[in-house]
């Protein structure tokens, strides 16, 4: 017989899957677009266009462009629950980078190469909150290395493509079986210990083996002062195909009952998979003023396309037990809007803000992933103290909205009922930036 308390444990996997998509999909590549709403669809950004829309690098004018950024995300959320009492995450900073090399091949025909953290960061509610047996912690990473050819076919339109080459890893812990149904079980035997911490846990590890996805866009200049651009992404498959399960208890008390109740597993091996969802870029520049810049991005992400989440045991004896999960998620969009001001030849300004929208419904709503509509203003420099090198800084703020009443059903694993975990969601996020630019 499977052992149900892993087996459960292993449906976890699933969440923090999903914590790739809406809840960890990075925003944060570019210390310079950053602080201009990390618009970039319709700019001409040098090396930084293979990540925003790759037909940009066909507009390079420098014979060599390096750039690079690292974003520090100070990420805090909160969870009410229904008592009243509100619980805290104790998070580390998360650092997603990006790095990007283009070069001029010939004057029409340019080349490069980007390595960026598309997904990735954590969260840590702490072992002992009453949503533990949910999430206590998890830590996402994902990292691209894009190889990126442009084109720019006649004076004013480029075409160019990158392909996506990714890879990652999760680490998550969460709570095995819910403190009050071990308590009530040692009630039932007669022993009066009783559980304040969570009895047992866990830790779920794993590594998505790489996956490949294309990156391709189409940039044109309508004229001297408007240009339009598209781009998109492939859809992806991110897959751990043998993820490790383990389970760690709170003391001796908490092993003899939970094997006795439960006949549990400590270790196991399983394979998930889920889908990066497809992403269009449609996007608008306009230059009013030889120093301004405005910009416009609308982003269209293909979360519908996550239907279901599989897991499959490795062992032939547990292929009965295998998991597909109903998800549902919606498509979402985000929408950046940004502005540059040159001061002087030396000093730019910006200013930007985007408003995402969340695909995640109240009624799938995990704490590992607490997903809401956000709005993120933001500010940013670039300054030269020397010609052919700049610096660049920006500062971004995540406020979310709020999500009330939000819940999530899992199965108790002793009494084998399921419940149904609900609170109250808000989210902020401080997101500094800094980068710097080489080019000539």
């Amino acid at each position: 017989m499977i052992k149900r308390s892993l087996l459960a444990g292993i449906l976890v996997v699933s969440a923090s899957f999903c914590a790739f998509a809406e809840g960890y999909q990075i925003n944060t590549l570019s210390a310079r677009q950053n602080g201009m709403g990390h618009t970039g669809t319709a700019l001409k950004l040098g090396a930084e266009s293979m990540i925003f829309n790759p037909a940009g690098l066909g507009f390079l004018d420098k014979t060599l462009d390096f750039q690079g950024s690292v974003t520090g995300i100070f990420a805090h959320a909160s969870a009410t629950t229904p008592d009243g009492v509100t619980h805290k995450t104790s998070n580390d900073p998360s650092t997603p980078m990006a790095f990007n090399l283009g070069l001029k091949v010939y004057d029409n025909f340019k080349a490069g190469v980007s390595f960026y953290t598309p997904y990735g960061s954590g969260i840590n509610w702490g072992a002992n909150w009453p949503g533990a047996v949910l999430n206590q912690k998890v830590s996402l990473k994902a990292f691209t290395v894009q190889p990126t050819l442009a084109w720019q076919i006649i004076p004013g339109l480029s075409i160019g493509a990158g392909a996506m080459i990714t890879f990652g890893n999760v680490d998550l812990e969460k709570g095995l079986v819910p403190t009050e149904s071990v308590n009530a079980l040692l009630a039932m035997t007669g022993n009066d210990y009783r559980f304040t911490d969570t009895p047992a846990s866990i830790n779920l590890k794993g590594r998505a083996a790489t996956t490949v996805g294309v990156n391709v866009g189409a940039m044109w200049d309508i004229n001297s002062k408007i240009t339009v651009g598209a781009s998109f992404r492939s859809k992806m498959s991110l897959k751990v195909k043998c993820g490790d399960a383990a389970v760690a208890y709170g003391n001796e008390i908490a092993r003899q009952l939970l094997e006795e109740r439960l006949n549990i597993l400590d270790k196991a091996n399983f394979t998930a998979a889920m889908p990066a969802a497809a992403i269009l870029n449609m996007g608008v520049a306009y230059k009013p003023l030889d120093k301004l810049v405005l910009a416009f991005d609308a982003q269209w992400t293909g979360w519908s396309a996550y239907k279901t989440l599989d897991i499959e045991f490795l062992s032939e004896k547990l292929t009965p037990y295998n998991q597909y999960i109903t998800k549902d998620y919606s498509n979402s969009w985000t929408f950046h809007l940004g502005a540059q001001y040159s001061l002087t030849n030396r000093f730019d300004i910006r200013a930007g803000l985007m408003v995402d929208t969340s695909p995640v419904s109240k009624t799938h709503y995990n704490p590992e992933t607490p997903g809401m509509t956000k709005i993120e203003p933001s500010v940013g420099f670039s300054f030269s103290p020397v010609r052919n090198f700049s610096i660049d800084a920006s500062l971004l703020y995540v406020a979310g909205l709020g999500v009330d009443s939000a819940s999530c059903s899992y199965a108790d694993l002793l009494s084998g009922k399921e419940l149904t975990f609900t609170a109250d969601y808000k989210v902020h996020a401080w997101n500094p930036s800094i980068g710097f630019r080489v080019n000539f």
